[in-house]
């Protein structure tokens, strides 16, 4: 299932402090398929990923995920689609303090009202095992190093079978080579689990691994890159 943007424009602010933050922006990602947005700070990847993410609406255009515009959702099923088809990774990753990995996934049973059972623990355990983290199942995000609670992040983002996953800086905190590990693990488990897959990134060395890739600056979206 895809992720699809049409003519997006987003203005932030009101009267002479209004910002175009979007600017007409179309975009499509196809189902196992990694794409990735650069930009320069305040150039509207956070911006777009809010978007994408029906964390925030658009002023015009659409956004659909699997043939479904999310953008004209009423806030209850506009917060359903986000639990259910959307995965997060964030620039830090986020996890409860208290949790250990494996109960950083059943959280997400749990948000959905269900008390979680022993396929729903397997499903958890196998999902760490994919990230290389099976052997954290029972640490705490104290007990594990940057990159570590990353990978903790990308399986929680996978729990529960997202239809698309969208990334916010998965480097920003931790040195290149530790980096380019993290970018290469979640090209793989986008394409192992048919997820189409949305980051926004600074760091141009990333883009190696991705399937397209595109630029964004003052709020436009281009194929060409605009710092040449």
């Amino acid at each position: 299932m895809s992720l699809k943007v049409e003519h997006v424009t987003l203005e932030l602010g009101d009267g002479d402090q209004k910002i175009r933050a979007l600017d007409d922006v179309s975009a499509e990602v196809g189902p196992g398929e990694f794409a990735a947005v650069v930009g320069p700070s305040g150039a509207g990847k956070s911006s777009l990923l809010a978007v994408c993410g029906g964390l925030c609406r658009p002023t015009s255009g659409t956004v659909s995920i699997a043939g479904q515009v999310i953008s004209d959702l009423d806030e209850r099923d506009l917060t359903r689609v986000r639990r259910d088809r959307i995965g997060f990774v964030f620039q830090q990753s986020n996890l409860v303090p208290a949790l250990t990995s494996v109960d950083q996934l059943l959280l997400l049973v749990h948000m959905q009202g269900h008390k979680p059972g022993t396929v729903d623990r397997e499903r958890a355990l196998a999902l760490l095992e994919e990230v290389d983290m099976g052997h954290r199942a029972d640490r705490r995000p104290n007990q594990m190093s940057g990159g570590e609670r990353q990978r903790v992040g990308i399986a929680r983002a996978l729990m529960m079978e997202p239809k698309i996953m969208l990334v916010d800086e998965p480097t920003s905190m931790l040195d290149h080579e530790r980096g380019h590990i993290i970018v290469e693990l979640l090209a793989a488990r986008c394409v192992d689990h048919k997820v189409a897959t949305l980051m926004v990134t600074h760091d141009r060395s990333m883009l190696d691994v991705v399937d397209q890739f595109m630029y964004i600056n003052d709020g436009r979206l281009s194929q060409e890159d605009p710092a040449g």
